[in-house]
């Protein structure tokens, strides 16, 4: 903790009384800061993580988009944008890890709850409002425009095809039974790929990550967070993750009130659905062969990689 709180000091002026780790995301760790002049939230993303790159590559590309969200849009408070640094800069990183400071929300996160009627409606309404902003927008989108490419894919492929032997045994063991439908997905992904980079589609800002633990209800307000995969995209790389909730009509019927002529593009559907599914199971199995981990995160690990597995096995 003490080297969190000389970063903090060095590239902040934070005088700090306390660190309280606090429940992180798949991407980061997360801490609550006391200093003396208020309450903060810290996001460290650890340099050993193969999957850091990926979500710190673009720090300097999609917060300035979403500071402008917060200053020129309904989003005005309902999203978290990280406090710039004495150098100006909206991160800070030391040799272990890469530091991203907010101000802490006094909230609760939803989690495995089940949204209310009123939190739907400000889900919707916060989406279709970011899918109203596109490539006009005075911030520069070009490093978050969609390409429909997929990065992960080619190591994917090896570590299940030529290199599988070599795999260790206890991921071998959870990933044989679905080894044929995890293929097959890949080359139904890899075909909607090549066919969508040649489509004309309308593009927005896109979340890319709605889900309940992106949700946290602070006061009367439902707010939106970690926003490290915003990009400039179809609309269903949003409306994906709505298409198999019990509220998915209702927040469609209130999207629709400010996109009136939205129909589903179900190519661009399955593509997002498709590519979502192989990318959890990339990171997962990336996150066995590469990460430093003890037992226990390695046994949660496994049983995570499993669990998706079983979304594609059916």
């Amino acid at each position: 903790m003490n080297k969190l709180k000389t970063i903090l000091k060095e590239h902040y002026s934070l005088e700090i009384k306390g660190i309280l780790p606090q429940q992180g995301g798949w991407a980061a760790l997360a801490y609550k800061v006391s200093g003396d002049s208020g309450t903060y939230f810290l996001k460290a993303y650890e340099k050993s993580r193969a999957s850091t790159p990926k979500w710190t590559a673009l720090i300097d590309k999609y917060v300035p988009i979403t500071i402008w969200l917060l200053q020129n849009s309904y989003l005005k408070g309902k999203l978290p944008v990280p406090l710039v640094t004495k150098q100006g800069e909206y991160k800070c990183e030391d040799e272990e890890g890469i530091y991203l400071l907010y101000e802490y929300i006094d909230g609760e996160t939803i989690g495995d709850r089940d949204l209310s009627g009123e939190q739907v409606r400000q889900l919707s309404e916060m989406i279709a409002e970011l899918h109203s902003y596109g490539e006009e927008i005075p911030p520069d989108t070009d490093a978050i425009k969609e390409d429909f490419c997929i990065p992960f894919m080619q190591r994917l492929r090896s570590t299940l095809g030529g290199e599988y032997s070599r795999v260790p045994a206890e991921i071998r063991e959870v990933t044989d039974p679905y080894l044929e439908q995890v293929k097959g997905l890949m080359d139904t992904v890899d075909k909607l790929s090549a066919g969508l980079k040649c489509r004309s589609l309308r593009m927005a800002l896109c979340h890319t990550d709605i889900h309940h633990w992106n949700l946290m209800q602070a006061g009367q307000q439902l707010m939106l967070l970690d926003w490290e995969g915003l990009k400039l995209a179809p609309v269903e790389a949003d409306i994906m993750f709505m298409t198999d909730k019990p509220y998915y009509e209702d927040f469609v019927s209130i999207y629709k009130q400010v996109h009136s002529d939205y129909t589903v593009d179900p190519d661009v559907l399955l593509f997002y659905q498709g590519r979502r599914k192989l990318e959890d199971i990339w990171e997962w199995m990336e996150q066995l062969l590469f990460d430093r981990q003890n037992a226990k995160e390695r046994a949660a690990s496994i049983q995570y990689l499993a669990n998706e597995l079983k979304t594609i096995g059916g």
